[in-house]
């Protein structure tokens, strides 16, 4: 799913760039190395935000993922997992197709191509940990995906000790789903198989949004793959939705909650994490993301009240201490 590089570059670390665009391209065009007008200070409000550490940002956008998952899992009753998750990827796309108003004249085809196959990968991510989440505890999806990142991450390694991340991970998982289903009923095999498929397509995903990142200034890339990605989901999803709302009392109350949900999940969180990698390194920023599946599990006992065994919250520790492992170990070894 991935072209060939002209050049060498940093291998990624785990979720150190979403939704098509990148540290680089975080910033909007034009703005690189520019003063505040007049050349004088940075105005109030920039110097408010300046003030705020960067890692709350990390932890606001995680946060708000999660929070944007936990709370789609009751749609899903009504509107169907993937009825839900075309309304939301459709309500996204139009935020950020309005807002960014992406330019298709003079991209080249290699670059189009690009940002289509990372919306496919976008599809298959969402719609597959939605469906993981739907019959799997929060955590123990999260915990599966972000084996993705982790994967991407050990694959650019050129550190044999790097093995040992890889061996603690999969001693994570084996805790997680193995040992732990032995005290947990809602492992459901179907749930295990989608959130699999969505590392795989995460895996995907981070490869392709690099080269997006690269391609396509600001969230253009963003507005163009996830507009693809709601296209794709689109034949699947919708008339599921629309049996769901023509059953509902309350059909506008419905799509009010799904474009809520899309604005928690993914509007919101990437403009967190924009800020967030314009002020962090790249390695602090992939060490903190490694938090996300131990956030998954926070939000699914408060939202959801789902409880995790010792055994299964030992396999998520594994996981994200490998994760954050592989983060450190691997730019201290590209440096």
């Amino acid at each position: 799913m991935s072209f060939p590089a002209a050049a060498p570059t940093p291998p990624p670390a785990p979720f150190e760039e979403r939704g098509g665009w990148s540290r680089a391209s975080a910033r909007p065009a034009g703005t690189e190395g520019s003063s505040p007008p007049g050349g004088g200070s940075t105005p109030n409000p920039q110097r408010r935000l300046d003030s705020i550490p960067a890692p709350l940002f990390c932890l606001a956008a995680m946060l708000t993922v999660q929070t944007g998952i936990a709370l789609s899992t009751p749609l899903f009753r009504t509107l169907g997992v993937a009825g839900t998750t075309s309304l939301r990827l459709i309500t996204a796309a139009l935020v950020l197709l309005a807002w960014t108003r992406p330019r298709l004249r003079g991209r080249s085809p290699r670059a189009l191509l690009s940002a289509a196959l990372l919306g496919l990968a976008s599809a298959g991510m969402t719609l597959l940990f939605a469906d993981a989440v739907h019959r799997l505890p929060m955590g123990t999806a999260a915990t599966i995906e972000f084996l993705g990142p982790l994967a991407v991450a050990l694959l650019f390694s050129r550190r044999l000790g790097h093995v040992l991340w890889a061996v603690l991970a999969g001693a994570g998982v084996i805790l997680l789903t193995l040992v732990g289903a032995a005290h947990s009923a809602s492992l459901d095999p179907r749930g295990l198989a989608s959130a699999f498929g969505a590392a795989a397509c995460l895996a995907g995903y981070i490869l392709l949004t690099q080269r997006v990142g690269r391609a396509f200034d600001g969230f253009d890339g963003l507005a163009l793959s996830l507009t693809v990605a709601a296209l794709a989901l689109a034949p699947f999803g919708l008339g599921e939705a629309w049996h769901g709302l023509a059953r509902s009392a309350d059909p506008w109350l419905l799509l009010a909650s799904a474009a809520g949900v899309a604005m928690l999940f993914p509007v919101v969180p990437y403009l967190l994490e924009m800020v967030a990698l314009r002020r962090l390194p790249e390695r602090v920023f992939s060490v903190i993301a490694s938090l996300e599946p131990a956030v998954s599990a926070l939000i699914g006992l408060v939202v959801l009240g789902q409880v995790l065994g010792g055994v299964q919250l030992l396999g998520i520790a594994c996981v994200v201490a490998a994760s954050a492992g592989a983060a450190v170990t691997g730019r201290e070894a590209g440096a």
